[in-house]
């Protein structure tokens, strides 16, 4: 017990400044580890679409919780989809307004 941090649990992450208030982030897994995908299909849009913000930029690995792998081959599946004019580049409100 002594050689752990006070309050952090196992597979749990201790966030905060000083004075030990910070909330516990619990480790986000792969969604395509866990639904066991192998292979992600650029011409699934629905799902390709939950990987990109607002603005039209990928997901980060941190933000979304892919794993390396995972993160790499949803990239490219979003690309294949953006240059067949499947998923935008950018957002709309700065296609209209630029």
């Amino acid at each position: 017990m002594e050689d752990r941090e006070y309050g952090a649990y196992e597979g749990e992450r201790r966030r905060g400044g000083p004075g030990g208030r910070g909330r516990y982030q619990r480790r986000r897994f792969c969604a395509f580890c866990v639904d066991k995908v192998d292979h992600i299909d650029y011409k699934d849009v629905n799902t390709l679409r939950r990987f990109i913000s607002e603005q039209g930029y990928i997901d980060s690995r941190r933000r979304t919780g892919t794993c390396a792998r995972h993160q790499r081959r949803l990239t490219l599946a979003i690309k294949r989809a953006r240059h067949l004019a499947l998923l935008p580049y950018t957002a709309e409100h700065v296609r209209r307004f630029s």
